[in-house]
């Protein structure tokens, strides 16, 4: 594993989470907020959910100690909340990511939970976040269809197509280092 496959991953993981919060800004906040089976309360809360886990992990895999409060679905009354909220994260992510070597992406990361110890690598854990997120646009994306406002395939291989549209003077904004 090499930092700009790691990069590539997480370009992918901003579009695709674009696409989602272009998609939920078409529902009312009625809709943002309507209780489901799929985990996390709301469409709002599973968003939350996605963004609060990228801050999270991001902190702990950047050693920043500290206790740090978990993002809410009250923090965010409504999508342009949330978008705002992740740009920053978004910033704070790629100044981590952008200083990292391939090198770093294996060093140890050690967790402790309770009496149980966890050890991964650090490209391990980044890939997580990434797949974490994947896991839930897809619960997002059929919320989203669901109130008739699909945000469309979110799938790698289209982004890397429209990855390439862009490197040939499209205008789609995909990349972010």
């Amino acid at each position: 594993m090499k930092t700009d496959d790691i990069k590539l991953l997480y370009q992918y993981n901003d579009w695709a989470n674009k696409r989602i919060l272009a998609a939920a800004e078409n529902l009312t906040q009625e809709q943002l907020r309507t209780p489901n089976e799929l985990g996390w309360g709301s469409l709002r809360g599973a968003l939350v959910h996605i963004l609060d886990a990228e801050f999270g992990w991001r902190k702990f895999l950047n050693d920043e100690t500290g206790s740090r409060d978990l993002l809410r679905d009250e923090d965010f009354q409504d999508v342009a909340a949330l978008r705002q909220r992740w740009e920053l994260e978004n910033q704070a992510l790629w100044t981590f990511l952008n200083a990292l070597t391939d090198a770093d992406l294996y060093r140890p990361v050690i967790s402790q939970r309770g009496d149980t110890e966890y050890r991964w690598v650090l490209w391990q854990c980044l890939t997580h976040v990434v797949n974490h997120g994947t896991q839930h646009r897809a619960e997002c994306a059929a919320l989203l269809t669901g109130f008739g406002h699909s945000p469309g395939d979110v799938d790698f291989t289209l982004f890397l197509s429209s990855r390439h549209k862009h490197q040939d003077g499209d205008t789609d904004e995909v990349q972010r280092n």
